[in-house]
């Protein structure tokens, strides 16, 4: 790596508690003058998530320690193309003098390629990635595969550099033929001093009673949203059919699916020992994780599942569906007969019956599980940031003395920007498909824009 100091803009659909403390860390590097550029402050403050089903407030601090921006959001708000158009994004960048920006908005938001064409212009080198692990849409609709199959190629050699947070997405990307040398790992990561301490403080036994849990007993934990891909039923189902009488299983987390899970756990009998403890917010986490036996993610769509790493700091083991991405990263090298095949409830069931058997497995697990998660810290997701941003500059913006690398001819730039060209309209086509949708969207953000 090159002894450069680069000026660096990150930017961000909005305030999240898993960054937070990554960026604070990107503020303190000494090749780094470090800025993020918020298009939203959603997380920071009270706002409506439409997967929580309320709205939602984190109590940690997501605005200390390192140099932000909030850019006015001119779109709808929306989960759509025009949701996040920030407009200010243009001026930003166009007059930083950043020699990278890194964008964590997504392609399908309108700021994203506001941002894209704004670094081209200003000579900056552009980077983004994706945390897919594969191109199926979590709607399972076949056309999309399909359209993903065809632009993803063309999208991710856009990027000055790719980064990506798990080995899944980095197989992923280099299917679409995009070279090594352009893909960076930079793995998914929480704070882990902070996770780690706040374990410590957790009264487990304490916790447990105020469950109603007894010091022999084994808890079962899932902890997430509510939602149909994250299949929820598929674990109460599980659950009951392992029949395990001192063993009780808590949901902590909200969303539509709540009531229908309440039903089926009376129906099923087993309500007595299922617990739904609501929204948890960041703070109570560490005293669910510490006072829980076993954690079981079963999504059938989870790019990574950060929960996995959050859950191992506080000594929980974790079981996971084949289709977790974290279950290659993380479950796999502490106990990879923890990994079930997605939706197969036996297989589950037969997990929860051996785990809840042993004890001093489970024990052992945890203690495995504690020092993998230690093993991805912050540190090195920051590393690997500084690493993919030197590659990127230095292929932007060769020196005297580099290695030459092989790049377009002296047109790339009007070549890249034709392409992104074909990209945001290949986007508009996408959205025409949901016309009444599309024109709500683009009325709202039309009357935003001119008011």
């Amino acid at each position: 790596m090159s002894e450069r100091r680069f000026r660096v803009l990150v930017i961000a659909s909005h305030p999240v508690q898993y960054s937070s403390p990554v960026f604070r860390l990107m503020a303190q590097h000494p090749t780094l003058d470090f800025h993020v550029a918020y298009c939203s402050l959603r997380g920071a403050e009270a706002g409506h998530d439409p997967e929580f089903g309320r709205s939602v407030k984190w109590d940690v601090p997501l605005l200390d320690g390192y140099a932000w921006t909030h850019v006015q959001n001119r779109g709808s708000g929306s989960e759509s193309f025009f949701g996040l158009c920030n407009p200010g994004l243009w001026k930003l960048i166009r007059e930083g003098r950043f020699d990278a920006a890194i964008c964590f908005t997504g392609y399908i938001r309108a700021s994203f390629w506001i941002s894209y064409f704004a670094a081209k212009y200003a000579g900056a080198a552009f980077l983004f990635g994706t945390d897919a692990t594969t191109l199926a849409s979590r709607d399972s609709r076949k056309w999309k595969q399909l359209v993903k199959s065809l632009v993803w190629p063309v999208l991710f050699r856009l990027a000055d550099q790719v980064i990506v947070p798990s080995t899944r997405t980095q197989n992923l990307i280099l299917s679409l033929g995009i070279s090594g040398e352009r893909v960076t790992l930079a793995p998914y990561v929480v704070d882990n001093a902070w996770w780690t301490r706040e374990s410590a403080g957790v009264n487990r036994q304490a916790v447990r009673a105020s469950w109603g849990v007894g010091p022999a007993d084994t808890v079962v934990l899932f902890c997430a949203k509510l939602q149909p891909w994250k299949r929820p039923a598929d674990l109460l189902r599980a659950f009951a059919k392992a029949n395990l009488p001192n063993a009780h299983l808590l949901f902590a987390g909200d969303g539509p699916l709540r009531q229908q899970l309440e039903e089926e756990a009376a129906a099923l009998g087993i309500n007595g020992r299922v617990r739904f403890l609501g929204f948890a917010n960041q703070s109570q986490l560490p005293a669910l994780y510490t006072s829980a036996d076993l954690m079981v993610l079963p999504s059938e769509y989870e790019p990574f599942g950060v929960v996995v790493n959050e859950a191992m700091l506080c000594g929980c083991p974790v079981v996971a569906s084949d289709r977790v991405g974290a279950a290659v990263d993380l479950v796999a090298p502490v106990h990879p007969q923890f990994i079930f095949r997605c939706g197969d409830i036996d297989g589950l069931a037969g997990i929860l019956s051996r785990a809840v058997a042993d004890g001093a497995v489970l024990k052992e697990i945890s203690r495995r599980g504690i020092a993998c998660v230690r093993s991805r810290s912050p540190e090195k997701n920051v590393a690997a940031t500084v690493e993919a941003v030197d590659r990127a500059v230095s292929r932007r913006r060769p020196q005297a003395g580099d290695i030459p690398t092989p790049s377009l001819p002296a047109h790339r730039r009007w070549f890249e920007i034709a392409l992104a060209i074909w990209m945001v309209a290949a986007q508009v086509w996408y959205y025409l498909q949901f016309k009444e949708q599309f024109q709500s969207i683009f009325s709202v953000t039309l009357r935003r824009l001119w008011h």
